[in-house]
């Protein structure tokens, strides 16, 4: 038997008779990977699932504790989806250009972990505004942000981009490692604690899967060079799985994104950038837009140097992305809410039949 408690399940409701608890570790197209008291086995939704889900977001996915049918001569059968504790999402624009795109969809990456271990590469790809990006939806997630610099091996002097993330983000902590050499490794164990859950996130080619390969003591994933062109990497991640570290720690690795699309991010731009609106409260007037009002306090912070012009141009650009995304997903989300609703009010006059 296993303890689903080393995977870090905390039982807070008793599973209706018949089922059992289990956490998702893999998910591949509709199949799912479960590991449950019985040992991992494979899974398919219920049908029920399908009638009841309004939105992707109520599927499960990699990190996510069900309740399961338990069929130890076939798949099994996932009939309820317990709720999450943490969850980092991104915008699905579905492919379509931004003046294309009608409906912004909401896609969860993982759910169910205590700290985000945003990587990103000290190779001349480096950005801070695409940290900031990923700490933004971080700080959205209710989970605890770490920046890991990786690839220290191949960048002599990292001093200077470690102090730029440094001061952006000073309430983050910040590592700089060397999958390779093992520089570095030794700080992250701190996180790496048995029962927690940690979700690596990134561009491809930033290290993650040498990062995984690292904490396993083994190679669980197979590593390609990066294009020496434009130092991007090449996919080498291709499904979202959940891995038992030797220590008791588990790590969710992710594919590499191309671009994060923040999604419902008001709070975490509002907590990564709380110097910024704080200086709101002091300007002259409630409705000031912060361009040529006198009296603003923003405009002052920008001219003697205490706010960076490019701190309050990621602020600008986060706000409107946001805000467009918010409209674009505004009716797919209260579609959901209207229809959780009519789900409760038929369930209390005994609509629905198991």
């Amino acid at each position: 038997m296993i303890d689903l408690r080393q995977y870090g399940y905390i039982e807070v409701e008793t599973p209706p008779i018949g089922l059992i608890p289990g956490r998702v570790t893999e998910l591949q197209r509709e199949q799912y990977t479960v590991i449950t008291e019985q040992g991992e086995v494979t899974a398919v939704l219920k049908g029920t699932f399908y009638h009841t889900a309004v939105t992707r977001e109520d599927f499960p996915c990699v990190g996510d504790f069900v309740f399961l049918q338990y069929n130890e001569n076939g798949a099994s059968r996932i009939a309820n989806l317990l709720p999450r504790r943490s969850k980092f999402s991104r915008a699905d624009y579905s492919g379509h250009a931004v003046g294309y795109v009608k409906s912004i969809l909401e896609q969860v990456v993982a759910t169910n972990f205590d700290y985000v271990f945003i990587v990103s590469s000290l190779n001349w790809d480096f950005k801070v505004s695409r940290i900031m990006r990923y700490l933004t939806q971080a700080r959205q997630s209710s989970s605890q942000p770490v920046v890991i610099l990786t690839k220290t091996d191949l960048a002599p002097d990292f001093s200077v981009p470690l102090a730029e993330v440094q001061k952006s983000a000073p309430d983050v902590p910040v590592h700089a490692v060397s999958s390779h050499t093992g520089s570095g490794l030794d700080e992250l164990s701190e996180y790496l604690q048995p029962s927690k859950t940690v979700v690596l996130l990134g561009m491809s080619g930033v290290g993650k899967s040498s990062l995984l390969n690292a904490f396993m003591n083994q190679e669980v994933m197979t590593v390609k060079a990066i294009r020496e062109a434009d130092s991007r990497g090449r996919h080498t991640t291709t499904h979202r799985q959940l891995f038992m570290l030797p220590s008791g720690a588990m790590v969710i690795d992710t594919p590499g994104m191309r671009e994060l699309g923040l999604f419902g991010a008001d709070d975490g731009i509002s907590e990564g950038f709380n110097e910024v609106e704080e200086l709101f409260t002091q300007c002259r007037f409630n409705d000031c837009r912060h361009q040529t009002e006198p009296g603003c306090a923003v405009l002052a912070a920008l001219s003697d140097g205490s706010l960076a012009p490019e701190q309050w141009e990621r602020y600008l650009v986060q706000k409107r992305e946001n805000r467009f995304v918010d409209d674009k997903s505004r009716y797919l989300m209260e579609k959901r809410a209207r229809q959780k609703i009519d789900m409760r009010n038929k369930g209390k006059k005994g609509g629905y039949k198991k």
